[in-house]
């Protein structure tokens, strides 16, 4: 109750956070406005017969919106992914990888190309869509009324005006708002879903589907894994570095001593959510392509079965360390430190301290690697082995999780910040005294 509080107190903090409530039912409200030229009936009967595809990932991160094929529909996935495609080109093209290194504005730049990748993705996915609409149909029911170019256009333009708003809002929300906007844009949609999930589970305890006893259990397993999640997500390991001593006129600087920290989890939720994909994909053909041999392959591999889920962990696996070598660069580091005078005590500048971060970073990495694994597996191992009627865990829980901590994280550092502020007002009023 203190901290609530105290951001009472604050006017600035207030009105942030009330922006950021009032840009996130805005988005939510635009879920609900439906795409021109489509049959909501058939539409849901498709999406019906649609989990553990490829449109219920997106759906999943859309909010609900793509099954209803809402204005947002395409959610913020086409952003993400013009984000990701971009940062794994750092590494191919040097210009890229120039610009990220010029500071604020190389980064405005890799931002620009970002929003013209997101509009380039929105519009390919958006034609995609309309064009697959268009064979599809629903409990016997086509799903577009007036197929034709006019219907693809409309949806293209319809679809790919949704994801820049979106866009836009993310934006403005970091800018003017609390917390990062594309996160919590993602988040808002995945906890859009959880009233209707609580007020299932209490119709299924009401009918006896659930015995309280077991509910109490799964609630108490809900805590820890949450509680497990908060404490590895925060976890590090710290590295020593120490400063030489230089002087530079009549001032001595450096001689002090800190730390690299190194996050047991540094690729975040990237890794499940590439391997979602990857598997999503052939269950999607699947659906789309009537032969004997893929839908007995797909079958073999379904979500909830043991195949399904040595394959998910072997990928997670694998993205954690791909996207982990891409994203941070022990030479790099190693080099920085060595500019500025620092180094690892016992260790030599330059190679031996690359070498070592490295080595650290990759024993780390698997230990993230399994963590992520573990939460990602969960929800099918409470469904197959206790029978839990519902989804708890995977990628949504991560996001959820990681989500709330920065945003609790940023709201921490706003109200810190007030407090220095009141002390320095203070003090220097003392002075002026």
């Amino acid at each position: 109750m203190s901290v609530f509080s105290s951001i009472a107190k604050i006017p600035e903090l207030k009105r942030r956070i009330l922006f950021t409530l009032m840009m996130l039912a805005v988005y939510r409200l635009g879920c609900q406005v439906p795409t021109p030229g489509i049959d909501p009936q058939a539409l849901m009967a498709f999406f019906a017969q649609q989990r553990g595809t490829i449109f219920g990932l997106f759906d999943m991160f859309s909010g609900g919106a793509l099954e209803k094929l809402s204005v947002f529909a395409l959610g913020i996935m086409p952003y993400i992914s013009a984000s990701i495609i971009l940062q794994l080109l750092q590494v191919v093209i040097p210009t890229l990888e120039k610009l990220a290194k010029e500071g604020e504005a190389g980064q405005k730049k890799i931002k620009q190309y970002t929003r013209y990748g997101t509009v380039i993705i929105s519009a390919i996915q958006g034609l995609g869509i309309a064009v697959g609409l268009e064979s599809m149909s629903g409990g016997h029911l086509p799903v577009v009324l007036h197929p034709g170019w006019a219907f693809r256009l409309m949806t293209v333009l319809t679809l790919t005006s949704g994801t820049a708003f979106i866009m836009w809002l993310g934006e403005i929300i970091t800018e003017r708002g609390i917390g990062n906007g594309i996160s919590l844009i993602i988040f808002a949609g995945i906890t859009a879903r959880l009233p209707s999930a609580i007020i299932k589970t209490f119709d299924l305890m009401s009918t006896g589907e659930i015995y309280p006893l077991l509910m109490v259990l799964l609630v108490v397993v809900m805590v820890m894994v949450v509680g497990f999640i908060v404490f590895v997500e925060r976890g590090q390991r710290r590295i020593q570095v120490q400063y030489a001593r230089r002087v530079v006129g009549r001032r001595m600087y450096g001689g002090q001593s800190t730390h690299l920290p190194l996050k047991v989890n540094t690729s975040g939720v990237i890794p499940p959510i590439f391997a979602s994909s990857l598997l999503m994909f052939p269950a999607t053909i699947a659906g789309l392509v009537r032969v004997d041999w893929i839908k007995q392959t797909m079958q073999a591999i379904s979500p909830g079965g043991l195949y399904h889920d040595l394959i998910y962990v072997g990928l997670i696996i694998f993205f954690c360390y791909f996207y982990t070598a891409v994203t941070f660069n022990p030479v790099d580091v190693a080099d920085n430190l060595k500019k500025w005078g620092g180094y690892v005590p016992g260790l030599r500048p330059g190679k031996p301290t690359s070498e070592y971060i490295d080595r650290i970073l990759t024993r780390i990495t698997l230990g993230g690697a399994l963590y992520v694994s573990l939460v990602c597996v969960l929800p099918s191992i409470l469904i197959r082995r206790f029978n839990v009627p519902f989804y708890f865990g995977g990628t949504a829980l991560l996001i959820v999780v990681g989500v709330a901590m920065d945003t609790m994280s940023q709201i921490e550092s706003h109200l810190l910040t007030r407090h220095y502020e009141g002390f320095m007002k203070k003090r220097l009023g003392r002075v002026r005294r």
